[in-house]
């Protein structure tokens, strides 16, 4: 496997921001020879970028064949839309590489935690606006993840909104017309990705209703979603086993674990 880091500069980028890429061998032996690709964006409010959400997940997607490249995009105080320029320029830096490190392009998937799952399903939301595409330098549609994959995400700037990660994300800039832009709930158009979520019932940091919210508007342009709500665990869970327990032993919640052998049966359908 090889591993890379490549630095990311977009406007109102800060020094950190980089995507960290798991490129998975290729052979003579392997009768695969293009592999498809998450594009990870771990969650931390728009204040950090976890690594509970981010090692631990990619580990089991690359045990299933899948290449993965780590975002580790621009947070407070960076604001909107440093972060999606940056996921935007990530997308561009896997389409040049994508015969080097034999991805399928067909099957590029963005996945997010939390605030990084608003963060992926922007990309997912906004990549055909003309802005992003030109001040990414591409065309529109190499911007278009083939699938969100979404763990109790940040989507509604709204009555259930995390509202700290949109005062992170939108500091000085909390117009209402700005926080319509984000409420990503309001953003949803025929040209959306097909989208595997799931959220617990008793999240008390991010409530259900986000991902209700926007299943909902996804509906009514008959986008595909399979949507897995679990009746108990917090926020933050990422792999809900210990190998994404803090140190406080937080995050292992059996009822949770399934989503993961849930979202590999459905990345096989991208």
């Amino acid at each position: 496997m090889r591993t890379e880091k490549f630095h990311l500069k977009a406007e109102g980028s800060l020094p950190y921001a980089a995507l960290y890429t798991y490129i998975l061998d290729d052979s003579v032996e392997f009768r695969i020879k293009k592999r498809p690709l998450i594009l990870m964006c771990p969650g931390g409010g728009y204040e950090m970028t976890s690594d509970r959400e981010a090692e631990p997940i990619a580990m089991h997607f690359l045990s299933t064949g899948y290449h993965v490249a780590i975002l580790r995009y621009s947070v407070a105080p960076a604001v909107y839309p440093t972060a999606l320029l940056e996921a935007a320029q990530a997308m561009k830096l896997i389409h040049e590489y994508a015969e080097e490190w034999n991805i399928d392009t067909k099957k590029i998937v963005v996945q997010g935690c939390s605030a990084g799952g608003h963060l992926a399903a922007s990309l997912g939301m906004f990549w055909h606006e003309s802005w992003l595409a030109e001040k990414t330098g591409v065309t529109a549609d190499l911007l278009k993840p083939a699938g969100m994959l979404l763990c109790y995400p940040v989507i509604t700037s709204g009555r259930f909104s995390h509202e700290g990660s949109f005062n992170a994300l939108l500091n000085g800039q909390k117009t209402p017309e700005m926080l319509k832009k984000v409420s990503l709930e309001k953003q949803v158009t025929a040209d959306t990705p097909k989208t595997f979520l799931w959220h617990t019932y008793t999240d008390d940091c991010v409530p259900v209703e986000n991902s209700l919210l926007l299943i909902s508007a996804m509906k009514k342009y008959d986008i595909p979603v399979e949507f897995h709500m679990y009746p108990l665990g917090g926020h933050g869970l990422s792999t809900c086993d210990r190998l994404a327990e803090n140190p406080e032993g937080y995050g292992i919640q059996k009822e949770c674990q399934s989503w993961l052998p849930l979202a590999k049966r459905w990345l096989e359908d991208i």
